[in-house]
């Protein structure tokens, strides 16, 4: 690795988009997958694995990552892995028209590295208040969202977040990992 870290040029701005998230590993990201795929308008497509944001899409006004993964670093220093534990299902709705998979175990965590990512090159302004979770079903018909509420009330599932992955995205309007950092903080919060 090079001190500088340079992105492919981005069709959508002077610079590039970049997102943050902890993937949720297998054998449930294939589940959760699948279960997006079923609830997917026409336009959608696998452009990102099942995961819990971080830090939203932001575009940058440079191609150079070089600051963003100093930054990335300095949070990943600042929290130690932690368990999560998905149960159930939760809705933005009226708000948004999302349905997720909802974190019983592990959101604190997660708060605690989203706000060390969210700062320097990656600071911004949230829409909404920052909650945890696995999109499965968004801006789709209402009966499909009750749908996918339904098929998530039994789902549960129980992982170590040991890292999490800077996205880029690309020409082809996939995000793509650029790196991942390990988590090596000393705090276990849960």
């Amino acid at each position: 690795m090079t001190e500088q870290t340079l992105s492919f040029r981005s069709p959508f701005a002077d610079g590039t988009s970049v997102g943050v998230a902890i993937e949720v590993p297998s054998p449930y990201r294939e589940w959760l997958r699948d279960l997006r795929e079923r609830f997917a308008t026409d336009a959608d497509t696998e452009i990102i694995p099942p995961h819990i944001t971080l830090v939203p899409p932001v575009t940058l006004p440079t191609y150079d990552l070089t600051d963003v993964e100093k930054q990335l670093r300095a949070a990943a220093r600042s929290v130690a892995p932690f368990t999560v534990e998905l149960a159930g299902s939760g809705s933005f709705r009226p708000t948004t028209q999302v349905v997720y998979a909802a974190l019983a175990r592990g959101a604190a965590s997660c708060d605690r590295l989203q706000e060390a990512s969210r700062r320097g090159p990656l600071e911004l302004d949230l829409r909404f208040d920052y909650h945890p979770h696995v999109t499965v079903a968004h801006d789709v018909p209402p009966e499909d969202l009750d749908a996918a509420e339904t098929e998530l009330e039994h789902f549960r599932a129980q992982f170590e977040a040991t890292s999490f992955v800077l996205y880029e995205l690309g020409p082809d309007g996939v995000w793509h990992t650029i790196r991942t950092f390990d988590l090596v903080g000393r705090d276990h919060l849960g």
